[in-house]
């Protein structure tokens, strides 16, 4: 398998365990609004080099999560605003474009947890 995405969390928002307890978590670049931040995993701008799709593979500290459905917007937003939204629940369609959804539960996340994504 090859890294399509790599990155890590730099910063976490006083309130994103609230989501993460709802099987979510956002992740957003160091541009995230005033409004969201608090919710956001703050993560590194790293580029991908190529189409995230299902049947790939997130790996979360070594932890690996099938990924399930793809919004048609997680590429273009990861690339450029370092947002996405990634969901735990197994889902076979993106709720939104700009929703990575995969199987599993969702581990805790620490400043300096590792993101990839595998193909």
């Amino acid at each position: 398998m090859s890294q399509i995405f790599g990155t890590t969390v730099q910063g976490i928002g006083s309130e994103a365990a609230t989501f993460a307890d709802q099987g979510m978590y956002v992740l957003f670049g160091d541009n995230a609004p005033a409004a969201l931040a608090d919710f956001c995993y703050t993560i590194a701008m790293n580029p991908t080099t190529a189409e995230i799709v299902p049947g790939q593979t997130l790996i979360l500290d070594g932890a690996s999560f099938p990924v399930t459905a793809v919004g048609s917007l997680v590429r273009k937003n990861l690339d450029g605003l370092g947002h996405i939204t990634i969901n735990f629940d197994g889902a076979a369609e993106a709720a939104l474009e700009g929703n990575l959804h995969v199987a599993g539960s969702a581990p805790a996340l620490t400043v300096g947890s590792t993101i990839v994504i595998e193909g």
